[in-house]
């Protein structure tokens, strides 16, 4: 293990520096203009991956969540707020990406489209659960409640995915090989490892510090 810890410590940064890199350049020099968008496309290249990487965060949150309350194992509650912490990140990444493609591509930063809102909803109802999780000062009970909360508010996931095929979207369905050109499918997947390579890293760094925070909890004396 303590062979592994600098690898890991080191290894996945650069790894994923790497791979942002790589996924940058392509996109940005190799990639062609897309037929109808032009070059304010890219941002798929950005947008795109923090989506995929945002649903594996709160994916990972739900199983982890789901873990707890049947294992009551602490590693799974670190998990969870580990995921979802990082998760929030990718959300806001995915939101503020997402805003700068609307602006040029349907003339408004914002537009209450069905895929946008239930996004927005996703990342504020995260965000949420890491604010219970701060104002709960017992372990147990914290760890209990958030589990919870992440099961039932992971319900917007499958909102947020299918909704541009159940109503009638301003935003365009899910990409996928068979709807982009195949010159885009290089970039993509270098630009989502990027990302998700980025995730495990973040992931593993609010994990370590979670663990710390729960051992000095765990080791204070009860209240008198």
């Amino acid at each position: 293990m303590s062979d592994r810890r600098p690898l890991l410590d080191y290894g996945l940064p650069a790894l994923s520096l790497v791979l942002i890199c790589a996924g940058g350049y392509l996109g940005l020099a190799v990639a062609p203009a897309e037929r109808e968008m032009g070059e304010v496309y890219r941002i798929i290249f950005v947008h795109v991956p923090a989506a995929w990487t945002t649903l594996i965060a709160f994916t990972v949150c739900l199983g982890a969540s789901l873990t707890y309350l049947f294992g009551g194992r602490w590693g799974a509650d670190l998990l969870a707020e580990a995921s979802a912490e990082v998760g929030v990140f990718f959300s806001a990444v995915l939101l503020v990406t997402g805003a700068l493609w609307g602006r040029p591509t349907w003339g408004v930063y914002w537009s209450w489209d069905p895929r946008l809102t239930t996004a927005a909803i996703m990342a504020f109802a995260f965000a949420g659960y890491l604010a219970l999780r701060r104002f709960v000062d017992a372990p147990e009970k914290r760890a209990t409640w958030a589990a919870v909360v992440a099961i039932v508010i992971y319900a917007d996931i499958p909102l947020v995915w299918f909704s541009v095929k159940w109503w009638n979207s301003l935003h365009q369905l899910q990409s996928n090989p068979q709807t982009v050109d195949t010159q885009m499918h290089l970039p993509l997947r270098v630009s989502a490892f990027a990302f998700l390579f980025t995730y495990l890293y973040f992931l593993r760094l609010r994990y370590r510090i979670g663990q710390q925070r729960l051992a000095l909890e765990l080791s204070e004396p009860p209240p008198a």
